[in-house]
Formats: structure tokens, C-alpha cells, sequence
């Protein structure tokens, strides 16, 4: 028979997390929660350690890591590896006369930022601007237009929620209120503006304050219990910011009861709703009361070193941000003159830049004057021989004009007798319009004559036409039995005297139309010759005219040969 022996582990996996890191280390199974505590403080560098502790979750709430007991025999979760947070557990009273590592200042600034940005700590919003324009001057150092362009702070968190939805502005408007406040704080180093941060932190209502529910029996309403560097209050559950009724620490003392503590104290008894939220109230009342003791007792040697050392450190800092705000001084005041110098040269240079241009624009300028005045010189003689020339087209020009003013004469002549014959014509033209008025009148009333005299005729017939049977041959037989031939005989004559009238007639019309005809033909033929003759005089004339004007505008003007100087262009 054997049995197996399995080997137990000697070493846990353990997650820390500060504010600003996450660390993890390996700890022994025997470890007690002072060891890890101290293995943390050791490896950020922390000495005021008396604040801060370790906290874990169970279930649904919180609890601290006890020093004293081992940590895997504490209701730590069983992860690999096991979370804590490094968070303070206990606040000042007055953070700059408590605070002197810069760490711890550090740690309290970055835990009390994340209360008021979650809202755990109620914050106005004239407060939240000012203390986010502290939180922007640790983060970015003095403020600089140049650099700190609009939006820088787009990805920043600054704000509550709360404050950025009680009014109405927009992102780049809130960032114009705090860099407003952050141009102020200039020459402020980091720590200085987390501690003037935490300065204003510390007057809130909510500053340092653990909540828990309590009743003051099973039965009563829910109260609750405030504890922090004060003392215990007691608070409404819906006012959270002034508290019913408060038990200050100068007036209270912890000790394990006996049966005749009762005696000369005043008791509140108050109810939890577990037995591990009793337990966690219990170590904030005695650890704040032990601070608030310690407090008003003179600090020990290892806290007046810390002191001494951090006013010699900051003494020391204060004397090198001089000689960096000297030298810096010094060094703008440097480049400021280097700008000057460089500004200086640059003008020095753009001004012999432009006298040596103008010093060569003089020369062109001298050059360019010598070769005008060769060429104006040319120029005067050349105008000289043009003047003489011109002297000589004037002259033959106004012979020509005479000419033109005698073809002019002449043809306005014509003109005129072209108008009085197309006058003359024109009257011709109406006299015989009138004439052929005339003859249509004649004409018609020829027809009308010729109507009248068919009528008178026809009459005539009518009534002679017994004469004309009783003066006529006898008829073979008088009896009805020819009576056709009376009425040929009359309709002859009728017809007689109706032809030969109408040929008459006819034959005056017909010549009279010709006549007319004729004339008429040889008037349009007479016009249109005028017209002619009137429209080829015009062309002659305006080209006469076009002719003078050419000759007058194109030939140069006559100068004297006396009056032509040789001047420069």
C-alpha cells in the first residue's frame, strides 16, 4: 500500500490597484494584511500610512483587510489573483497641515476627484469649475494660447454629470468658463494645485463622509449614520448634506462595555442590517477616533522628521522654481533680444536689399534716358520730313477740295433739276390719274347711255312696230296662220340698231384704254429712269465725301519745320 502526497502552495497571486497604477505581487500563505499593507506603502513610496488601507468586495458591499489577521483567513474573494484597492480610508481634517508626502497629497487628490466626478461627494457648479480648472493646471502645467489651442480639454473628464445637465451649454462653453479660471493659475506647481484642490474639496458637505443605513430599532425608519474625522452624524435618508443630529469625537469614547458603563453616558443604540456592516462601522469609529486623538498630541519623532523634511523639500523646490523662473525669465528675456537682433538684420537686410534695386533701377533708368533721347532725336527728323510732306498734301489736298466743292456745286444742280422734273413728272403722273378718272366716268357712263338707249330703242320697237306692219308689204295671208314672220321682222331691226351702236362704242372704249395704256407706260418708264439717276447721283456723292474724310483723317498734321525740338521721350 502508498499513499500520494500532493504539495500545497506556499504563495498566492495578489492585484493591487492605486489611483493611478496597478501592481501585483506574489504573498506568502502565513502573510498577514500588515505584511501586504506594508509591501504596498514600500513600493510607492508611501510613509503617512496611517490613512490608507486595503478594500476588497464581499458580496454586496465592502470591507477593509484587517492587519493583524492572516489574509487568506479573511472573506477575501478566492480569484487568482486576489483584488485590492489601495484607497484612503480615513481623511484629515485639514489637508495641508496633515498632508506632507507629495504622494499622499497625490493619492487624496485622485481619490477625492473620482468621489466628485461619480457624485459621491455633492459639488455646486461654481465649485466644480474651479476646482476642475485646479485638476487642469496639476495635469498641463501654466496655460499657454499658443499651445492650449480650443478643445484641448475635449477628452478630459472635469465635470459631474449632474452639472453638465443642469444647464443648457455646450462642451467648448464649459471649456471657456474653466480655462477662464485656469489662465489664473499661473507659476502654480502640481502639488500646490492638488492641495489648493483638496482645499476646496475639504469644506464640502460630503467630504470624508461613509454612509451606512441604521435603524434605531427593527421597527423605525431607516436613518443614516455619517462617520467621519469629526465625529458620527445622524442623517435623513433622502438629506445626505446636513445632518439631524451629530456626535463629535471630543465627546465620545470607545471602550468594550461593561455592566456599569451606562452609568454618566448618554446611549444611542442604533441597528444594521448585517453583522459585518456593524463590524466595518465599528473599525471607521475607532480609527477616526484615534486620529482625532493623535491629532491634538504632539507628533511623534518619525512625523516631525516627515515634517522637516518635507519643509526642507519643499524650501529646496521653492529655491530651484526660483532659479528655473530666473532662468527661464533670463532665457525669454534672451530670446526676445535674439527676435529683436533677428528682426533688426532682417530690416537691415531688406534695406540694402532695396538700395542696391534702386541703385540698378538708376542705371536702367540712365540707360533707358540716353537711348530715348537717340531715338527722339531720330523722331524729330523723321517728323520733320513728314511735315514737309504733309505741307505737301495740304496743298494738293485743297485743290482737291476746290474740285470736290465745284463737282458738289454741280451735282446739287442736278439734284435740283432731278427734283423739279420728278416734281413735274409727278404731276404729270396725277394729271393723268385724274384723266383716266375721267375717261372711267365717260366710260361708265357710255355704258350707261348705251343702257338707255337699248331701253328707248326697245321702246321705239315697241311702238312702231304697227307703222312698220302697215306700211310693209302685205302678207301672203293675214290669218294666224304666219304670225311669226311679224315678229322677225321687228326683232331685226332691234337687232340692227343694237350692233352697230355697241361696235361704235366699243371701239371708242378699246382706243381710249390704249391711250391710257400707253401714257401710263411711258410715265413708270420716266420715273424709274429719274430714280436711276437720282440713286447713282447720291453714290457719286457719298463717295466723294468718304473719299475727303479718308484723306483728312489718315495724313498726319502739317508742323513747321521751325517749331521741331529735339526733346527726351
Amino acid at each position: 500500500m502508498f499513499t500520494l502526497k500532493f504539495k500545497q502552495a506556499k504563495t498566492f497571486k495578489v492585484k493591487v490597484s492605486t489611483m493611478d497604477a496597478e501592481m501585483e505581487f506574489s504573498c506568502e500563505v502565513k502573510w498577514k494584511g500588515k505584511d501586504l499593507f506594508d509591501l504596498v506603502c514600500r513600493t510607492i513610496g508611501l510613509r503617512e500610512t496611517w490613512f490608507f488601507g486595503l478594500r476588497y468586495t464581499v458580496k454586496d458591499t465592502y470591507a477593509w483587510l484587517k492587519p493583524d489577521k492572516q489574509v487568506l483567513d479573511q472573506e477575501v474573494p478566492k480569484d487568482s489573483p486576489i483584488t485590492f484597492h489601495f484607497l484612503a480610508k480615513f481623511f484629515p481634517e485639514k489637508v495641508e497641515d496633515e498632508l506632507v508626502q507629495e504622494i499622499t497629497q497625490h493619492l487624496f487628490f485622485l481619490q477625492v476627484k473620482k468621489q466628485i466626478l461619480d457624485e459621491e461627494i455633492f459639488c455646486s457648479p461654481e465649485a466644480s469649475v474651479l476646482l476642475a480648472s485646479y485638476a487642469v493646471q496639476a495635469k498641463y502645467g501654466d496655460y499657454d494660447p499658443n499651445f492650449h489651442k480650443p478643445g484641448f480639454l475635449a477628452q478630459d473628464e472635469l465635470l459631474p454629470k449632474r452639472v453638465l445637465m443642469q444647464y443648457q451649454m455646450t462642451p467648448d462653453m464649459w471649456e471657456e468658463k474653466i480655462t477662464a479660471w485656469y489662465a489664473e493659475h499661473r507659476n502654480i506647481t502640481r502639488d500646490e494645485a492638488e492641495m489648493e484642490y483638496l482645499k476646496i474639496a475639504q469644506d464640502l458637505e460630503m467630504y470624508g463622509v461613509s454612509y451606512f443605513s441604521i435603524t434605531q430599532n427593527k421597527r423605525d425608519t431607516e436613518l443614516l449614520l455619517g462617520v467621519d474625522a469629526q465625529g458620527l452624524h445622524i442623517y435623513s435618508p433622502n438629506n445626505k448634506l446636513s445632518p439631524n443630529k451629530s456626535f463629535p469625537w471630543r465627546h465620545l469614547t470607545i471602550k468594550r462595555q461593561t455592566l456599569n458603563d451606562n452609568i454618566g453616558y448618554y446611549i444611542f443604540k442604533f441597528y444594521s442590517s448585517q453583522l459585518r456592516v456593524n463590524k466595518l462601522i465599528l473599525q471607521l469609529c475607532i480609527g477616526n477616533h484615534d486620529l482625532f486623538m493623535r491629532r491634538r498630541k504632539v507628533d511623534s519623532i518619525e512625523v516631525q522628521q516627515m515634517k522637516a523634511q518635507a519643509k526642507e523639500e519643499k524650501a529646496r523646490k521653492k529655491v530651484e522654481r526660483q532659479i528655473l523662473a530666473r532662468e527661464k525669465q533670463m532665457r525669454e528675456e534672451a530670446e526676445r533680444a535674439k527676435e529683436e537682433m533677428e528682426h533688426r538684420l532682417f530690416q537691415l537686410q531688406d534695406e540694402a536689399r532695396m538700395a542696391n534695386e534702386a541703385l540698378l533701377r538708376s542705371e536702367e533708368t540712365a540707360d533707358l534716358l540716353a537711348e530715348k533721347a537717340q531715338i527722339a532725336e531720330e523722331e524729330a527728323k523723321l517728323l520733320a520730313h513728314k511735315a514737309a510732306e504733309a505741307e505737301h498734301e495740304r496743298q494738293r489736298l485743297e485743290v482737291t477740295a476746290l474740285k470736290t466743292k465745284e463737282e458738289k456745286r454741280l451735282m446739287e444742280q442736278k439734284m435740283r433739276e432731278a427734283e423739279q422734273l420728278a416734281v413735274k413728272l409727278v404731276e404729270q403722273s396725277e394729271r393723268r390719274l385724274k384723266e383716266a378718272d375721267h375717261l372711267k366716268q365717260d366710260l361708265n357712263e357710255a355704258k350707261d347711255a348705251e343702257r338707255r338707249a337699248k331701253q328707248k330703242l326697245l321702246e321705239i320697237t315697241k311702238s312702231t312696230y304697227p307703222l312698220i306692219a302697215a306700211y310693209s308689204s302685205p302678207p301672203p295671208s293675214t290669218g294666224p296662220e304666219n304670225p311669226d314672220r311679224t315678229v322677225d321682222m321687228a326683232s331685226s331691226i332691234r337687232m340692227d340698231f343694237k350692233d352697230s351702236d355697241m361696235k361704235r362704242l366699243s371701239m371708242e372704249i378699246e382706243r381710249e384704254r390704249l391711250e391710257y395704256m400707253e401714257k401710263s407706260k411711258h410715265l413708270q418708264d420716266q420715273l424709274k429712269e429719274l430714280k436711276s439717276e437720282i440713286e447713282s447721283l447720291k453714290l457719286e456723292e457719298q463717295h466723294q465725301a468718304g473719299l475727303y474724310s479718308l484723306r483728312s483723317y489718315t495724313e498726319p498734321p502739317y508742323i513747321p519745320h521751325s517749331n521741331v525740338r529735339n526733346t527726351p521721350a
